[in-house]
Order: C-alpha cells, then structure tokens, then sequence
C-alpha cells in the first residue's frame, strides 16, 4: 500500500492535509539523502547538513501528529513550513544537484503547510 492509498484511510484528514503529510513524508527523505550527499562536498556544507536534519525531523513529526489529530499540529505546521523554507534558500545557494533537488521538494513542502494553514 502506498503512502498516498494509507492517508486516504484516515477518515479525519481532508484532501489539503492529506497533500501535507505527503509532501512532509518526501521532504523529510529528500533532506535526509541531501544531508548524506553533503557529507560527501569539498566545501564546508554544515549549515544545509544541519538545516536538512532539522526538516527531517520536524517533517516526520508533523505528519505523524496530523494523522492521530494532535492538538500540536498547528504549531507544527507552521515550523515545518518556516524549516522548510530556510533550508530551501540554504539548498539553493549550492549548486549541487542533490541541494536542488531538495530546495524544490522543500518549497512544495512549505507551501503545503501554508495552504493547511489557510485552510
């Protein structure tokens, strides 16, 4: 089952918040592999390495306390949407496909939870 068939199975998330936990689900693996790839530059990549850990983490938890409901997910929302954001303007300034990349996962990313948030 793929993660968008397992969404659409909580009956509480509407299709906004579905879109949410899924561009959370693939920021969080785009940051991790950007992170890793990171490790791998001649230039000091401590800052994205840094910036892609924390949307990681904060993605992945968003996602999971909006599908039990928590009562934290606003609040989450919207520093995943400002983690998102930062590190996409740190990924950018590389030129690094795997940095690219990830800028563009994170900006979908962010404007995701913006929309949740106007919703």
């Amino acid at each position: 089952m793929s993660l968008a068939d397992t969404s659409s199975e909580i009956d509480h998330l509407n299709d906004t918040e579905r879109d949410c936990i899924e561009n959370c689900f693939e920021a969080a693996e785009t940051c991790e592999w950007c992170a890793d790839e990171c490790l791998d530059e001649d230039m000091d990549m401590s800052k994205c390495i840094r910036l892609c850990r924390d949307v990681a983490d904060l993605a992945t938890m968003h996602a999971r306390f909006m599908a039990r409901e928590s009562g934290y997910t606003e609040q989450l929302t919207e520093a995943t949407a400002g983690a998102a954001e930062e590190c996409a303007e740190e990924c950018e300034r590389h030129d690094h496909h795997h940095c690219q990349v990830c800028a563009d996962v994170l900006r979908e990313c962010a404007e995701s939870c913006r929309s949740m948030m106007g919703a």
